[in-house]
């Protein structure tokens, strides 16, 4: 679901009039027109989903129900909104109020949208990637020994039923170490 709650209540609402422009452009679900600060905002949301990538973002989708969410939303996206009839709002409220309320609407600006996360988490993202790149070296080289140690066991398994302890201690000096200190200091493991 793209929206909240209500988004699907909007959707299906709209869907059985057959008419998207209802929900995001100049009426509501009620079928009232929208104050002008909405409308406004809704013509911002416009524009900007002119820049969107909507086929990059369309391949991300795995489930059906999210492409349908989203086939729906770039189709409201798509969509040209109707320019206010401020002579109607004018006929049936009054023409100061809805004066007053064009003359707001006319004067908002949206600001346009300034990256300044993105630059501060940039370096703290390539100190990750390299520590990222260590850490894969290292467990690969990690992985190797590993290979080698569990081939050595392998082998020893094979061996072992017609191995001789000189063969064993042969590979393992330590181990033969150990056992001669033990035997000398008469440590028999009691």
């Amino acid at each position: 679901m793209i929206g909240g709650g209500c988004e699907r209540e909007h959707r299906e609402h709209s869907s059985e009039k057959g008419n998207w422009n209802r929900v995001w452009g100049e009426e509501n679900i009620a079928g009232k027109k929208m104050s002008g600060t909405v409308k406004k905002v809704t013509d911002v949301a416009f524009k900007v989903g002119k820049n969107i990538d909507w086929d990059g973002m369309g391949k991300l989708l795995v489930s059906d129900e999210a492409r349908r969410e989203f086939s729906n939303l770039r189709r409201a996206f798509d969509e040209e909104p109707e320019p206010i009839d401020w002579d109607y709002y004018r006929k049936g409220i009054g023409p100061r109020l809805v004066d007053m309320y064009k003359e707001h609407y006319e004067s908002i600006e949206v600001p346009k949208f300034v990256d300044t996360v993105t630059p501060q988490y940039k370096a703290k993202f390539d100190s990750l990637l390299i520590e990222l790149k260590e850490a894969e070296e290292k467990s690969l080289k990690e992985s190797e020994r590993l290979e080698k140690e569990i081939a050595e066991v392998q082998e020893l398994k094979k061996k072992l039923s017609t191995m001789t302890a000189d063969e064993y201690f042969e590979k393992h000096p330590e181990l033969k170490k150990k056992f001669d200190d033990e035997i000398r200091n008469d440590n028999w493991g009691y």
